[in-house]
């Protein structure tokens, strides 16, 4: 399966093509909607041609141009967490948890000082509501036929954190992260550490050779085991 990155060095963007269409795996800030279908463009993608997003989780950079492409398209639907919709409604990240260093912790403070601190994105309007489609246990076996995957739940970055398994890739959204100011492949942010360990080892667990976290290039699943114990180390730091 060919898969393409419509995003940029801040954000992946990834898109495949399924029997139903084309599934995109999360957005991408707001504003950033005109570059994604630049990109798609090139690779003669229309935005009519997405039939899903996979959204990993409820955040800015994740669902930040959701609202708009909802609005560009008409028969676009949302395949979520069921945990994920008062944050889509709220149009702003939780601040449960803390920065998982302590570079991740200057990093978020410097991202104040730019005014970046706020994590806002635009509410979803109500006229979209019936094209969500929140994960249950009764409907995951039919959506994972649809995406042509598996779901994982990997909450501890979010509660509401999901993960596809697609032939032997995980796409982990925030689960995992392989860039500044990440070290030792862990997100800078995480409300639950405990949760965001056993997270790594259910993905340790998956037949798979490759992670695609959300930031950063793709690594080698052996990285979750090499890091995975010094995860009880962390001590969380908080930004207010």
């Amino acid at each position: 399966m060919e898969i393409y990155n419509a995003g940029n060095r801040i954000m992946n963007t990834y898109v495949y093509k399924s029997s139903v269409g084309y599934i995109m795996i999360d957005t991408g800030y707001e504003h950033s909607l005109k570059d994604v279908e630049k990109k798609l463009n090139k690779k003669n993608i229309k935005l009519s041609d997405i039939k899903y997003v996979f959204l990993t989780h409820a955040h800015d950079d994740h669902a930040g141009f959701l609202n708009e492409l909802l609005g560009k398209t008409t028969e676009l639907k949302v395949i979520m967490s069921d945990k994920a919709m008062p944050t889509l409604k709220r149009g702003q990240n939780s601040f449960d948890g803390g920065c998982s260093t302590f570079l991740a912790w200057l990093f978020c403070k410097l991202m104040g000082l730019v005014g970046k601190a706020e994590h806002e994105f635009p509410v979803i309007e109500d006229k979209y509501d019936d094209r969500f489609i929140e994960i249950t246990e009764e409907n995951k076996t039919e959506l994972e036929a649809l995406l042509e995957g598996k779901i994982i739940l990997t909450p501890g970055h979010t509660s509401d954190s999901i993960s596809l398994k697609i032939d032997d890739k995980i796409f982990c959204g925030d689960a995992a992260m392989n860039g500044f100011p990440s070290v030792k492949r862990w997100i800078i942010w995480i409300e639950d550490r405990v949760q965001f360990k056993k997270s790594w080892e259910v993905m340790l667990s998956e037949d798979v050779n490759w992670i695609y976290p959300a930031h950063g290039n793709p690594f080698r699943k052996e990285d979750l085991a090499k890091y995975k114990n010094q995860i009880s180390n962390i001590q969380l730091r908080k930004l207010k």
